[in-house]
């Protein structure tokens, strides 16, 4: 009698397209030239981020987890989670991929703080119940498959009045509404020539690598146009298999099992405002961005 052969299931399968892709492209180190582990490339990924995305340490309050035991889920390279732990927090990062945590391990070494690091899936957390203060996420759990299923891990693993800080994509955004379904679906077709492609460089100041390689899936791969693929290709890079947006309303549903929940929106990622966004004044993007944010910051309690 044949053993039965199990099968993945079509979340099982995403999953693994998900990992593989992170895999190849650990979350920061694009904004990297120098050689991924030295001290100047984590430098360099510091400077870039809190450069761009200077809301960071005001809207994750990484003073405020002094003494507190915090688990990252997603943490890329454990850029935050240097601060999170600079700030004496007790440090747990998690994510999906051994490129990930092998960086994020060589990211405290050399900075010579102390922190765990697990490869592990948002979904099937293995902490047990209650074992947190504070779980952080930053942009991840809008890329897992069953996004609800890990909200309801990170309620698991919080204890009583613990505090989820997640970040998730903004349905509601300048990002999304304009750049991503008006702009960039208008102008993809310009990507047929090389000549648009160094046209849209110029406008938009996207690396010619990765506009070509959007190119080069527009040409080959029938399903590139399609809602979904579009909008995950156009949000974390060429062939990235999967990412969501969110409403307010949306993200609140996500979250209905805490006792309280709050909202706010950053970032309005200026690099896509044609002509404007390079002289946008930050007092007037701070402004844009509480409505039209690309980044919905979530802060749900237990």
């Amino acid at each position: 009698m044949k053993a039965a052969t199990s099968r993945r299931t079509p979340n099982e399968e995403l999953k693994e397209r998900v990992r593989a892709f992170w895999q190849e492209n650990p979350c920061g180190s694009k904004f990297s030239d120098v050689q991924p582990g030295t001290p100047s490339f984590y430098e360099t990924i510091e400077a870039h981020r809190y450069a761009t995305e200077w809301h960071i340490p005001l809207a994750a309050d990484f003073a405020g987890a002094r003494g507190l035991r915090v688990l990252e889920i997603g943490c890329g390279l454990a850029t935050d989670g240097a601060l999170f732990a600079k700030a004496g927090a007790h440090y747990t990062g998690i994510d999906l991929t051994d490129a990930a945590i092998n960086l994020a391990r060589q990211n405290f070494a050399w900075r010579g703080l102390t922190g765990e690091f697990e490869v592990a899936d948002a979904e099937n957390l293995r902490s047990p119940d209650e074992s947190f203060d504070i779980v952080y996420s930053h942009g991840v759990l809008h890329h897992t498959p069953d996004t609800q299923q890990a909200v309801h891990e990170i309620h698991r693993v919080l204890r009583p009045n613990g505090r989820a800080i997640v970040m998730l994509y903004h349905r509601d955004s300048y990002n999304y509404r304009i750049n991503i379904r008006l702009l960039r679906r208008g102008g993809v077709q310009l990507l047929r020539w090389e000549p648009g492609v160094k046209l849209v460089h110029i406008v938009t100041r996207e690396p010619l690598e990765s506009l070509r390689e959007h190119a080069k899936r527009l040409l080959q791969d029938r399903n590139y146009l399609r809602s979904g693929e579009f909008l995950s290709g156009n949000t974390d890079g060429a062939g990235n298999p999967l990412a969501r947006v969110y409403a307010k309303s949306e993200a609140r549903e996500l979250f209905r099992q805490f006792a309280k929940v709050e909202m706010k929106t950053y970032f309005l990622n200026k690099r896509f405002m044609p002509f404007i966004g390079s002289i946008l004044p930050i007092s007037l993007e701070s402004s844009l961005a509480r409505r039209w944010g690309w980044h919905l910051w979530i802060y749900a309690t237990k």
